[in-house]
C-alpha cells in the first residue's frame, strides 16, 4: 500500500510542476499514478494534503545527498563547505518542488507539520556537529541538536534567496556560500 502513497506523490509533483497548485485536480494527480480516484482518498483528504508527503521525498533526498557528500573523514571545516554545497545545489536541482511545498504548506493546515517532517534531516546534520564537538573542532557548549535547526535554516535561507527569489548570478551565489560559511565557522568555533 505504502508504494501507491508514493506513486501519489510522485505524480503530484509532477502534475503541480506542470499545473500549478490551484489548476491541478486530483484526477489527473490519480491518472499519472495510475490508480483509482478513491485510492487517492484513502492516503489524503484534498490535494493540498500531498504537500507534507512531497516534502518528506524531499527531504529524503537532502539526507541521501548529505550522506553521500559529506565525507566524514574530513576536519569539520571542510565538512561544513559541503554541507553548505550540497544544501545550495539540491535547492538549484529541485527549486520547483521547494516553491511548490512552500506555496502548498502555506496555504493548508499542514505548515505545523515542517518540524516533524525535517526532524530526520535535523539529525543527520546534528551527529555531525555531535563529532565535531566531540572531535573539539568546534565549541564544547554547542548543542548540536538546536545548531543543526539553526545552520540548516541559514543555509536553506541563503539558497532559497539565491535560486528562489533572487534568481541570483552564480559569483554573487558563490559569495553567498562563502559568506554563510564565515558566519558559520566564526560562529561555531
Amino acid at each position: 500500500m505504502e508504494d501507491k502513497k508514493q506513486l501519489i506523490t510522485q505524480s503530484a509533483i509532477k502534475v503541480f510542476q506542470e499545473k500549478g497548485i490551484e489548476k491541478a485536480t486530483v484526477s489527473e494527480i490519480v491518472k499519472g499514478a495510475g490508480v483509482a480516484q478513491g485510492t487517492f482518498y484513502l492516503y489524503f483528504p484534498s490535494k493540498l494534503s500531498v504537500m507534507p508527503s512531497i516534502a518528506e521525498v524531499l527531504v529524503n533526498v537532502s539526507i541521501d545527498r548529505l550522506i553521500e557528500k559529506v565525507d566524514h573523514d574530513q576536519p569539520f571545516s571542510i565538512q561544513l563547505e559541503q554541507i553548505i554545497e550540497t544544501i545550495f545545489s539540491i535547492t538549484e536541482q529541485y527549486r520547483d518542488i521547494l516553491a511548490l511545498i512552500y506555496a502548498g504548506l502555506a496555504s493548508t493546515e499542514h505548515l505545523q507539520e515542517w518540524e516533524t517532517i525535517y526532524e530526520p534531516y535535523y539529525e543527520r546534520v546534528a551527529s555531525i556537529l555531535e563529532e565535531a564537538v566531540e572531535n573539539k573542532e568546534i565549541k564544547r557548549d554547542t548543542n548540536p541538536a538546536q545548531t543543526a535547526t539553526l545552520l540548516i535554516g541559514l543555509i536553506e535561507s541563503a539558497a532559497d534567496q539565491s535560486y528562489l527569489y533572487d534568481f541570483q548570478n552564480d559569483d554573487k551565489i558563490e559569495q553567498k556560500k562563502k559568506d554563510v560559511y564565515k558566519f558559520s565557522i566564526s560562529a561555531l568555533i
